[in-house]
């Protein structure tokens, strides 16, 4: 990954207008998309790719230059519009296409954009398929003959496919008939289907944030910012609250008390319905994020817990090499790999009904056996924050402050993969304790990066 020009951890991603995140970028990258597929395809015909997006005004824009240089490569494209992440992975396999195209800052305010691949299985291409983009991407632009051209179809049907899809994934009886949900949509991708599902599920629904015009997605609403589903929850008496962010690959919850629960809640009541149920299989992942409160509460349950780097397809990796079902990020990327390839919000947000109305159980009584421990975060933002983690200062404030809390907590010290940021991250029982060393820890790391 350190050797990518274009790619981060997730997708490519940045300010609208500035390079890479510009129409011109878009028309090489969707031409580039194209020469490769073409490459790899085995089987006659041309190759077949489908385009979502979220509801960012600039979305029109790189929909389109993106269409261009796909059918300028020979390839065919399907549309779909305002569509959520884990929806064009889902339709991806099921239309058989050679690969999805979601046009998204993800939780990032309106004034970002970025781009994610879907391989024609509906996971994250491999870092070997990125490469080759980018090498293709800076290649001299050049287009098919005239009849060999890419031709481009919306579709009009996929949120009701899609909305099929994500009710498939709990049982045919499965109702949610008498319970009051509320929703947060973040006035974004998911601001069509979760109402739908959710409605068609039984549930009586207070919606939010679905009222997408363009420059709103995820302002003061969403999973980044879940006191608007509080208040939601509280106002109307609902029995539990979901708040998806602005491309719907991630969720937060709220309980019927007001309380918000994050994807370590999650991780937690399902993995112990799981069991309970003989459905668990290998360990549980979490990232290098997971409270360790979630590990020790798991370990009681006699659960396996391990942790990835911070990113879902590294969950997702972990997934597959340890050959388990479950895992997720704190900040609600929850993948349940028995009923979705990638991390997505409604299913993940169903597969907790699922597991509290088998339990017999409501959100707050589920979560008891979870006591999180205090855990600070700093972001140190500074043009040289991440070279300073190298530096031999960094290094020994770092050693220090892991033996200050050896066996009684722990200390995450890493770079930004998109930002020019170091994150510091200190965990312990004694909260006190977390905020000085945390901000002692970040203080070294400032004075090294405005030093280089």
């Amino acid at each position: 990954m350190t050797q990518r020009k274009y790619f981060g951890t997730d997708g490519i991603r940045g300010r609208v207008g500035q390079w890479p995140i510009s129409a011109d970028f878009m028309l090489r990258l969707g031409r580039a998309l194209g020469v490769v597929l073409r490459q790899q395809k085995k089987t006659p015909g041309h190759p077949l790719v489908l385009i979502g997006k979220d509801t960012r005004v600039s979305g029109y824009m790189f929909e389109s230059a993106l269409e261009a240089g796909l059918a300028a490569a020979g390839v065919d494209v399907r549309l779909f519009g305002p569509m959520p992440t884990p929806a064009v992975a889902y339709l991806t396999r099921s239309l058989r296409a050679d690969a999805g195209v979601v046009i998204s800052a993800s939780h990032n305010p309106h004034h970002d954009n970025g781009i994610k691949f879907f391989s024609a299985h509906g996971e994250k291409l491999s870092d070997e398929i990125e490469h080759a983009i980018e090498l293709e991407t800076d290649a001299q632009f050049i287009t098919v003959d005239s009849d060999d051209l890419g031709k481009v179809v919306r579709v009009t049907d996929a949120v009701t496919r899609y909305a099929e899809f994500c009710k498939s994934t709990v049982p045919e009886d499965f109702s949610l008939a008498g319970m009051k949900i509320a929703l947060d949509c973040a006035h974004g991708a998911t601001y069509q289907a979760a109402p739908k599902v959710f409605a068609e599920l039984g549930a009586q629904l207070f919606v939010i944030g679905d009222r997408p015009d363009g420059f709103n997605i995820n302002h003061d609403v969403g999973s980044m910012h879940p006191q608007a589903l509080q208040r939601a929850v509280l106002d109307h008496h609902a029995d539990i609250g979901f708040a998806f962010d602005g491309d719907g690959d991630r969720v937060q919850m709220v309980d019927r008390s007001g309380v918000i629960c994050d994807g370590d809640d999650m991780l937690y009541v399902l993995a112990r319905s799981w069991r309970k149920r003989g459905m668990l299989k290998g360990p549980v992942v979490g990232t290098l994020m997971s409270n360790f409160g979630l590990q020790q509460a798991l370990a009681e349950s006699d659960i396996d817990f391990i942790r990835a780097n911070v990113g879902d397809r590294f969950v997702l990796q972990k997934l597959k090499e340890h050959e388990g079902l479950l895992g997720g990020e704190t900040s609600g990327h929850v993948l349940c790999l028995d009923r979705a390839t990638t991390g997505d919000g409604i299913v993940a947000a169903l597969a907790v009904l699922e597991a509290l109305k088998l339990e017999g159980q409501d959100l707050v009584a589920a979560r008891q056996g979870l006591h999180k421990m205090p855990q600070i975060m700093i972001n140190v933002r500074a043009k040289g924050a991440r070279e300073a983690l190298q530096s031999e200062d960094v290094k020994k404030a770092l050693a220090e402050t892991e033996q200050a809390l050896h066996g009684r907590g722990r200390v995450v010290l890493r770079a930004s993969g998109t930002e020019p940021m170091a994150r510091v991250t200190v965990e312990a029982a004694d909260e006190t304790e977390v905020k000085q060393l945390a901000q002692k820890l970040a203080d070294v790391v400032k004075s090294v990066a405005e030093r280089s």
